[in-house]
């Protein structure tokens, strides 16, 4: 486990079904509302985390954090709103991700983040650990091949075994702890979640 780095998939919300407020007479009520109860604002993150690695003298080498990326993508608007004009970038939640989407996330993200940050006085040989969801299908192309062997790296992926919940590191509470901090923000768009997830 020492090269193993988790990765898995998490839906955040915009915000909470319910909330509780204690105001003083003086401050404002933060009620926000939405357009409908069944279909809430949310984005899927893909988040990388691994072991913090460390030197033979004790020194860190890496503290673990590879990322967490969205799935989004840029459209432009196609009518104008009293928000803003028509054909105007706007950022937008994939709400299927698929095994297509997953192989997109894997190779122009989670690779090349692994690849920039991985310490270079270590071994290359990376073990990717992930569930065994139905989207997560490792892809035997040789493009997707190649970014794993690319810069002298091995890169496998594997399945965690199943029903065993208490080898995904993220689910056991990373993913939870994360959430908390964005909920403590209020934010009103996709950037907006986006951003907040980044940075909790």
């Amino acid at each position: 486990m020492q090269y193993a780095i988790h990765i898995d998939e998490k839906w955040f919300y915009l915000n909470l079904d319910k909330r509780r407020f204690y105001l003083l007479p003086s401050e404002e009520d933060p009620y926000m509302a939405q357009q409908s109860r069944r279909f809430k604002l949310k984005a899927m993150f893909m988040a990388i985390i691994g072991k913090p690695l460390c030197g033979r003298n004790g020194k860190l080498l890496h503290d673990g954090k590879y990322g967490i990326f969205p799935f989004t993508q840029q459209e432009r608007e196609k009518k104008s709103s009293k928000n803003r004009a028509a054909g105007t970038l706007v950022t937008k939640a994939l709400q299927n991700v698929n095994r297509d989407a997953i192989r997109h996330m894997l190779l122009n993200k989670v690779i090349p983040e692994i690849v920039l940050k991985w310490p270079k006085s270590l071994p290359k040989n990376v073990v990717i650990q992930w569930d065994n969801a139905r989207p997560h299908q490792i892809p035997r192309d040789e493009e997707f091949i190649s970014a794993t062997q690319a810069h002298r790296f091995n890169i496998q992926f594997v399945f965690q075994p199943a029903q065993s919940p208490d080898l995904n590191v993220l689910d056991l509470g990373l993913f939870r702890s994360i959430q908390s901090l964005q909920y403590q923000s209020f934010p009103k768009k996709v950037d907006e979640l986006v951003k907040k997830v980044i940075e909790s």
